[in-house]
């Protein structure tokens, strides 16, 4: 673990106030971004967010290009015109026919081939502006959308993929231009053309084939599936071409090469891997698919669609509203004991005697400062939160006044371990002796116990990986009697595969670019230049240029911050449903390159300005750029960004990075317990100013994993939360996560846990993988004449050196019989 810690820094915490780096849009001074952060959840409304595996495809294509490379569209432009005119005079190309766009694309297909290094950035420059779909012929987007397309499928029919693919293997070989990069003191846009030309036609080709539109023919159809296997399969030297990428992200991080354009090789990595293993909703009918194999139930919902229909609970009151209400009720109104109580839970807590109206947590971080009187309702909330009836007459049983939300949006699930937990504690506890793994057997257990087992099995779940590790298991203990397992190779094997010997280098080198990416993180002189992509040759000399600039670099930073979010958890999800080891393997790694930490400072923000950040110029987006004339740029038009309520980009990484956290932590008590230690229990509370379901869904799944540990007084001052939590989060039978009192919550030898797994990943990596490991049990030849009659495969010219071989391996050699008898 301390190899993996020592190659990337430990993002700190604790200095919140100096770390919280806001974003540069001119219109956020200090003063507004106080003023926001203590309105937000006063101001804040349900973002209308649809979460996706990408933004609209507009959307994508703009976010390829900075705004510093606008000039280079009318570069490709007049590089296209110029080679078009000489060969086919008088004419547009979309007068020709498609025999002539195929006959013009196969003659730019040779010119690819010349040795001249300029001749031939020209002619990419050629096929880029071809692929960016003539915009100079356009009137309109939607018409440089559409022949974007056509002019993509016929590059793809004509084989331009794969002589790209050899001059990107070349450029990125190109050590000549990584020395003089590494040399120079600073490396701008001109650092990197050749690279950025090439990868962005081979986006722009992914991106377009793998959006699947309407009015597609059979032939597009075909050729999308094609493209696919081809991305994915080992055909570029024996491995996927992600591994390509991935080869230029690890010479990137290791200054080898920091002339490497990150943006766009990170762009095209995150959309390469989601073409060729699928995405979200991919991935769910897969899991179906794959529960059928393993004759398991389908999963009791939608995950996608129950998420979908989830509305936004009103944030956690913060300071400024906690003080109005103080105020209001001191205006001749009652107590706040006729406050309508938030849920079921705080009927429990109704005559705690230690529960008074002033609580607060005096073990809370002093920066949380909304957590105050939480169990109260705001008026706002009435029409998100179910309310309760009122309370009956004091003398009934607490019991009889609990009343549960109706319509949960999950059903609940128990795993085959919760019922045999329950069953040890029930047989302990009744009958003094426990039946090991039995959950069958209820002889000499009342009828209550027998009731609650019935309705544990009712809800039992079973797995795809708690099926994966019982084979797992088997395989190991019985090697010769199972046999040899049968892999499918899909997508996702074979890059697990490829990715095998690097992974660790891989995780690190992605962390390292989110960290330098971060909103939080300070600049530093050591630290790699994830700018190289961005800044121009000419550093700006006027407030116009210096604005734009800044806006352009932010934007940069968001999009790199998207890519690795969606990245990583794509792999993440692949890998698990692939096996549950490879994506533990990847976990793992991730857990010991501090990407725990990192995610929590990354959240250590003010993450409402974060939000509703306008790092963009729409007059700067292509398409738009090519087609309308360019308005003049001012300060005000810069100042003001966008009418839009949020950035998608930024909260879609959000949501993605609470995603990685959950899936990194999830039953993982050593995991949870960092969590706790990081103190991430206020930064995730703020987060829940944001009002987005899907985002404050995996906010509360975060907060009620480290729940049990945060403590009772905890617990007492943020019922409004872990109202919210029951409410929104699957519900585990016989979990005590809001009381504290599950055995979880002993002290655990959390270094032993990793280890076991560890353990256990590394012999499912050998067994799979390593191809020597039964040598042992191969069978071995002890007859000589078999032995020496055996034919040998030998290369043609060894009869022409077979003396000398001789000579010098044999003769020469002094042989050491007593050596050899003694070894016998």
């Amino acid at each position: 673990m301390q190899q993996h810690t020592d190659d990337m820094e430990v993002p700190l915490l604790n200095d919140t106030n100096s770390n919280r780096q806001k974003s540069v849009s001119p219109d956020r001074d200090g003063f507004n971004i106080q003023q926001k952060d203590s309105e937000g959840s006063m101001e804040s409304t349900n973002l209308e967010f649809e979460y996706g595996d990408t933004d609209s495809f507009t959307a994508e294509l703009s976010e390829l290009y900075s705004y510093t490379e606008e000039p280079e569209f009318s570069l490709n432009r007049d590089y296209f015109e110029e080679d078009f005119k000489n060969h086919v005079k008088g004419r547009r190309w979309m007068e020709l026919s498609m025999e002539e766009q195929r006959a013009y694309v196969m003659r730019l297909l040779d010119a690819l081939e010349v040795t001249d290094r300029d001749k031939r950035l020209k002619v990419s420059r050629a096929i880029l502006y071809l692929a960016q779909g003539v915009f100079d012929e356009c009137d309109t987007e939607i018409d440089v959308l559409y022949w974007s397309r056509h002019n993509v499928f016929l590059l793809y029919d004509m084989g331009i993929f794969t002589a790209l693919l050899e001059l990107l293997s070349m450029e990125i070989e190109n050590n000549q231009a990584c020395s003089s990069a590494v040399r120079k003191p600073a490396i701008s846009l001109a650092d990197s053309t050749e690279l950025r030309v090439l990868l962005s036609i081979i986006y722009l080709m992914v991106e377009t084939i793998r959006v699947e539109m309407e009015g597609d023919n059979p032939e597009r159809k075909a050729a999308r599936e094609a493209f696919k296997t081809e991305l994915g399969s080992p055909l570029y030297n024996g491995e996927p071409f992600a591994l390509l990428l991935f080869t230029m992200v690890t010479k990137f991080c290791s200054m080898n090469a920091p002339h490497f354009p990150m943006k766009k090789v990170l762009l095209l990595l995150w959309k390469t891997i989601l073409f060729t293993l699928g995405g979200f909703e991919e991935l769910q009918e897969m899991k179906v698919r794959m529960r059928e194999r393993f004759n398991l139930l389908p999963p009791p919902e939608d995950s996608i669609k129950v998420v979908r229909n989830m509305r936004a609970a009103s944030p956690p009151a913060s300071a400024m509203e906690l003080i109005e209400q103080q105020q209001q009720q001191k205006r001749g109104r009652r107590s706040r004991r006729p406050l309508v109580k938030q849920d079921s839970l705080d009927t429990y807590n109704e005559r705690d005697p230690f529960k008074n109206d002033d609580t607060r947590d005096e073990e809370e971080d002093p920066e949380d400062v909304d957590s105050g009187i939480e169990g109260e309702v705001d008026p706002l909330d009435r029409d998100v939160i179910i309310q309760p009836p009122p309370p009956p007459p004091p003398l009934r049983p607490p019991t009889e006044r609990v009343s549960f939300p109706k319509g949960l949006p999950w059903a609940p699930k128990v795993r085959e371990k919760d019922i045999e937990h329950f069953l040890e504690t029930s047989r302990n506890k009744f009958i003094g002796f426990t039946l090991g793994n039995d959950t069958e057997t209820l002889v000499g257990l009342p009828r209550p116990i027998h009731e609650s087992v019935k309705t544990l099995k009712l809800h039992k779940y079973v797995s795809i990986a708690e099926v994966q590790i019982k084979r797992e298991d088997e395989l190991q203990q019985c090697p010769m009697t199972m046999g040899d397992e049968e892999v499918q190779e899909t997508p996702a094997e074979v890059l697990y595969f490829g990715m095998l010997p690097s992974l660790s280098q891989y995780v690190i080198a992605l962390l390292k670019l989110l960290l330098a990416a971060a909103p939080t993180s300070k600049a530093k002189t050591d630290s790699i230049n994830i700018l190289a992509d961005v800044l121009p040759e000419e550093m700006p000399i006027t407030v116009l240029q210096s604005m734009k600039l800044g806006i352009d670099v932010n934007r940069h930073k968001e999009i790199i911050v998207k890519a690795i979010s969606a990245l990583l958890l794509l792999l993440l999800k692949h890998f698990k449903l692939n096996h549950i080891y490879q994506f533990e393997y990847v976990a793992q790694h991730l857990v010991f390159a501090n990407c725990i930490p990192l995610i929590l400072k990354f959240f250590n923000q003010n993450i409402m300005s974060y939000i509703s950040a306008k790092n963009s110029i729409c007059a700067l987006d292509f398409p738009h750029c090519v087609v309308h004339e360019m308005p003049e740029l001012t300060a005000e038009s810069l100042e003001a960004g966008d009418c839009n309520q949020f950035c998608w980009r930024n909260l879609f990484s959000c949501i993605n990075l609470l995603r990685i956290l959950n899936k990194i932590t999830k039953w993982k008590h050593s995991r949870t317990m960092m969590l706790v230690v990081f103190k991430s229990a206020p930064i995730l509370k703020r987060a829940l100013k944001v009002k987005q379901a899907m985002m404050q869904l995996y906010v509360l799944k975060l907060l009620k994993i480290q729940t049990k540990y945060l403590g009772r007084q905890w617990r007492k001052s943020n019922m409004k939360t872990m109202s919210a939590i029951y409410q929104k989060v699957r519900h585990r039978l016989n979990d005590d996560w809001a009381y504290g009192n599950d055995i979880d919550a002993r002290p655990w030898d959390f270094q032993a846990e990793e280890c076991a797994l560890r353990e256990s990943i590394e012999k499912f990596n050998t067994r799979r993988y390593d191809k020597n490991q039964n040598s042992e049990f191969t069978p071995v030849d002890n007859c000589l004449q078999s032995v020496l009659g055996q034919r040998v495969d030998l290369p043609e010219d060894f009869h022409y050196s077979y003396e000398m071989w001789l000579e010098r391996e044999v003769f020469s050699q002094p042989i050491q019989w007593e050596g050899l008898l003694q070894a016998q």
